[in-house]
């Protein structure tokens, strides 16, 4: 059996900007409107499909496994953009990066207060 998650859908109050801001803080493109939706595609096919919401919106978590390489670049666009970083995902150690499995890794929110994080190695994996 193949299952692969393909897209799935991100509440937004300003669908443009929160797309946005993924795509200039990953380092990747904002794909043309589809239907209701700004889709920004991850290098590995699956979409983030941006959708306005004039509601309350429930803050959901997004990780994106990156290269040593590259967790360096997006980290020094969130320092750039004086975004509020921290090593937990409840947000209680402000300022700092984790080191789990051996890797690095750090949480910093989206325009919606979606909880983003970059991390160099998956949980689980060892050191």
């Amino acid at each position: 059996m193949t299952v692969e998650l393909n897209h799935t859908i991100v509440s937004a109050h300003d669908k443009q900007a929160s797309a946005q801001f993924l795509a200039d803080i990953l380092g990747l493109e904002v794909s043309p409107p589809y239907g209701p939706f700004i889709p920004v595609e991850i290098p590995n096919g699956v979409t983030l499909d941006f959708m306005d919401t004039t509601g309350a919106i429930t803050p959901q978590h997004y990780a994106f496994l990156v290269s040593e390489a590259d967790f360096d670049t997006i980290f020094a666009r969130v320092q750039e953009r004086g975004l509020t970083y921290w090593a937990d995902p409840w947000h209680r150690q402000e300022g700092e990066i984790n080191h789990n499995d051996g890797g690095r890794g750090a949480y910093f929110d989206d325009p919606d207060g979606h909880n983003l994080e970059i991390l160099t190695r998956p949980y689980g994996s060892g050191s």
